[in-house]
This record gives structure tokens, sequence and C-alpha cells, in this order.
């Protein structure tokens, strides 16, 4: 893209077709998939699934110049509404009052088979 007003913080998957971060006037914006600290995915349960994608987002948001408790707006999709529980357990331990605003969404496939969950965060840069 060509928008000088927008700035793309590239995934360090050199192999990626998505940026990593995406920043506009302050505002950053980052999805994460549950992917290890080796770049590998995590396809095991869902609370594996739910700590590699939240800590992916750390990463990209902190890469960002930001940090988990900058997030505004975090999107769940979730392959089973039945994992919404324990989606929350690990989420928890990630995030604290006051809790950013959020939604979860069941859908009916991610992008890899076995993924179960992946997030959208919107987060305030700085």
């Amino acid at each position: 893209m060509a928008n000088s007003d927008l700035t793309f913080l590239p995934d360090p998957d050199a192999e990626s077709i998505s940026s990593d971060v995406a920043a506009f006037n302050g505002i950053l914006v980052s999805t994460q998939i549950p992917t290890r600290a080796d770049g590998s995915l995590e396809l095991g349960s869902i609370t594996a699934q739910s700590e590699c994608t939240l800590q992916a987002l750390k990463v990209a948001l902190e890469r960002a110049g930001s940090s988990l408790d900058r997030v505004m707006h975090l999107t769940i999709y979730l392959t089973d509404m039945a994992d919404r529980a324990a989606f929350n357990q690990v989420y928890q331990r990630f995030f604290a009052k006051p809790w950013p605003v959020r939604a979860a969404v069941g859908v009916a496939s991610l992008a890899v088979e076995g993924m179960r969950v992946e997030v959208t965060a919107m987060a305030a840069q700085g």
C-alpha cells in the first residue's frame, strides 16, 4: 500500500502475506494466530492455542511500541464456541481490569486445519 499516513510492520515470517501490525494516527491493529516463538503453529488444545495466540499478540504490540494494557478492542474468532470458557481463563492471565471491549465470534473454520482461535486487536500506541 502506498498510503503515507499508514505504517505496516511486516510479519517476521518472510512467507507471510499479512502484516503483523498496522498503525494509523496512534492506533495499532494486529491479527494473531497460535504461533509459537519459533514461528511454528500450535495446533494442540484450545488452552495451548490461546496462550500462543495471546503471546504472539503481546510480542507484536511490543514491537510496535505498545502493550496489552493499551488494547482497546479485541475480536476473538473460535471454531467452537464451547472453547470460550477455556479461552477466557487464558485471557484473564494476559489482560486485567479495565477489560478491553471485546467480542467472541463463532466461525466454521480458520485458515489452517486444526487452528481453533485467532484474534484481532486494536490498541493505542505508546
